[in-house]
């Protein structure tokens, strides 16, 4: 067994071997990568991207990248290719394969099958003069000197130069398609990620009571409305107009100098000028808020400024958002 030193020093070389393999990759884009992103941005069909072995497992990442981008595709095992699965294949796709050597037995049998259809073949290879370099119509060139592993065997450096090759090619895309953070919510929808993208506040405080009172309310019954609705405040309102709000650190404030709560009208200990959200805005914003002003929770209104309801922090922790 290693040392945790040894440990240490193994992984770091690792990263090491692996990163100086992935700066090398910038002098491999040329002509040919900007003709395949063009390839693919003007193609009114697929990207269909095949390989074998760790190179289909690259493949799979690949396409998931693409399609939560904004580039339709889909994953076709080279091994199933050559047994059915070619019918995925579409006239108007696009082929990217991916492989190592771009010599294996599959590869070899795939890519006459592929020019036979008549689509634009993208290869992601590491060897120039191989069968795939050589008949696909645009190469992308990912040699590594060697892999990470200290034997020179187990695909390492090389399926990471593939990885990221890809990652080059769905951003190229993605800033090509002009695709913004709310394109990349419709294929995100669910999570914390996609829920800061699309979640709005009018999703969100509908679920809560409305608390509020008016300005001449009597204090005792201002603390009834507050604790029944359970969200720590009560906007003052006038016409359904937001005057003030009374939190319940407000009433604690004041019962902590012991004045006399009799007479006392919920106008009197009011703050004015609360903090304010539109219905309409995106429940992240909310939370922006939030953390500025310290506060727990915020008065929502409409487009017309009346007073609707209130969101609060727990809202937010709840569906995630923080």
């Amino acid at each position: 067994m290693k040392t945790a030193l040894d440990i240490k020093s193994i992984a770091i070389q690792t990263i090491e071997k692996e990163s100086l393999a992935i700066e090398k990759l910038m002098n491999n884009i040329n002509d040919d990568f900007v003709k395949a992103v063009e390839l693919i941005f003007n193609s009114k069909g697929r990207v269909i991207v095949t390989g074998i072995g760790k190179s289909a497992n690259i493949a799979t990442k690949i396409v998931s990248t693409f399609n939560s981008t904004g580039t339709p595709s889909i994953f076709m095992h080279a091994a199933d290719a050559i047994h059915g699965d070619l019918g995925i294949i579409q006239p108007d796709d696009v082929i990217i394969c991916i492989s190592k050597s771009g010599n294996t037995p599959e590869i070899k049998v795939l890519i006459p099958l592929i020019k036979n259809l008549g689509n634009k073949l993208i290869a992601i290879a590491g060897e120039p003069q191989s069968m795939l370099a050589i008949q696909s119509d645009f190469f992308l060139n990912v040699y590594v000197d060697r892999e990470a592993c200290p034997n020179n065997l187990a695909p390492t450096s090389s399926t990471t130069a593939q990885l990221v090759m890809g990652d080059a090619l769905a951003v190229c895309l993605l800033e090509c398609r002009g695709f913004t953070a709310q394109d990349f919510a419709k294929y995100h929808p669910g999570g914390a990620l996609g829920k800061r993208l699309y979640l709005k506040v009018s999703d969100l405080y509908p679920n809560n009571e409305k608390p509020e009172v008016e300005l001449e309310t009597p204090l005792a019954q201002t603390l009834i409305e507050i604790t029944s609705k359970r969200l720590g405040c009560v906007a003052v309102v006038e016409n359904n107009e937001i005057k003030g709000v009374i939190t319940d650190g407000d009433l604690r404030r004041m019962l902590s100098k012991s004045l006399s709560s009799d007479n006392q009208k919920a106008k009197d200990i009011m703050t004015v000028n609360p903090k304010t959200i539109s219905k309409d805005k995106f429940a992240v914003e909310a939370l922006t808020l939030m953390k500025d002003n310290h506060i727990t929770q915020l008065l929502v209104v409409d487009e017309n400024n009346k007073y609707v309801g209130v969101i609060h922090l727990h809202d937010l922790i709840r569906e995630g958002i923080i």
